[in-house]
């Protein structure tokens, strides 16, 4: 959507529930017109790259879906199709909750916004069902700044790399650490509110009977889940040990911990631990 709506999302939280909604109705309805249930999964994030308030959706969608005598029908969906319904359905989203007082704005801008033409990007469908799962799962529930990009942090200020938009470049800022707060904890969901959601034959409430028709359509197997522990998920997901020291390399012990302290031993290492110079024996 365009980035003069963002603000409105952030000004009424509770809209940001209606998006993923209102965008898998949108694929429904385009498949429902052909009978086919296909299945979605969402991903809601409310950050860019360098950590400014840029509400989107993520929607994934299978190539195909089920049909009503239980059949595997291929599909595909056009951008054309898709931008007016999505453009529609926001700017309706917002017209309702102007009317209700909850966003300030008015029918003139509202109307000129839908007047837009909206980017809607749709990527090429893949080979590999499993490297492309894989992926979105790293990618969509990556947080706000992985920790990769952090770059430098002395107690006052933080530095971090992200790539900018505008050329895809790779650009690095600074900024105090009030500021670095404020722009991270904006985009911290509340309390109870699901930022991946499942529609069609995904849904809580039909997968476990539509998913062992589809694996068994497609001639697939489900395969077995290996339960990780958090070490070995962490390990795997962002590429790094959280029990090995940052300092020594050697392996971290837990022999306790204190509550209270608003300055601790390390708070007076800033520096020191940012650039990895203290030696711990």
């Amino acid at each position: 959507m365009p980035s003069q709506l963002w603000g409105f999302f952030s000004e009424c939280r509770e809209m940001l529930n209606e998006l993923p909604k209102i965008s898998a109705k949108i694929i429904a309805k385009l498949a429902g017109k052909r009978k086919i249930k296909v299945g979605i999964f969402i991903a809601l994030h409310t950050f860019g790259h360098d950590l400014k308030w840029n509400v989107h959706i993520h929607l994934s969608v299978t190539m195909g879906g089920l049909t009503e005598e239980q059949t595997w029908e291929k599909i595909r969906f056009s951008r054309r199709a898709i931008m007016p319904m999505w453009r529609y359905e926001v700017i309706k989203l917002l017209r309702k909750y102007a009317k209700a007082g909850k966003i300030q704005t008015s029918n003139n801008f509202l109307n000129q916004e839908y007047n837009k033409n909206w980017i809607v990007h749709l990527a090429k469908p893949t080979k590999s069902a499993w490297r492309t799962v894989s992926y979105l799962g790293r990618y969509l529930k990556r947080p706000p700044l992985p920790l990769s990009k952090l770059l430098h942090y002395d107690g006052k200020t933080v530095m971090f790399n992200f790539i900018d938009r505008n050329d895809n470049s790779q650009s690095k800022t600074t900024m105090d650490i009030d500021t670095f707060l404020d722009k991270f904890t904006q985009h911290i969901p509340d309390k109870g509110f699901r930022m991946i959601r499942y529609y069609g034959f995904l849904a809580n409430a039909v997968r476990g009977k539509l998913l062992p028709i589809v694996y068994q359509l497609l001639n697939q197997s489900i395969k077995n889940q290996t339960v990780l522990e958090w070490r070995a998920l962490i390990g795997k997901t962002f590429g790094f040990d959280p029990l090995e020291c940052i300092l020594c390399g050697c392996e971290l012990a837990f022999i306790g911990a204190v509550f209270g302290m608003k300055h601790g031993e390390l708070s007076e290492h800033h520096y020191e631990l940012a650039n990895a110079k203290l030696i711990v024996c």
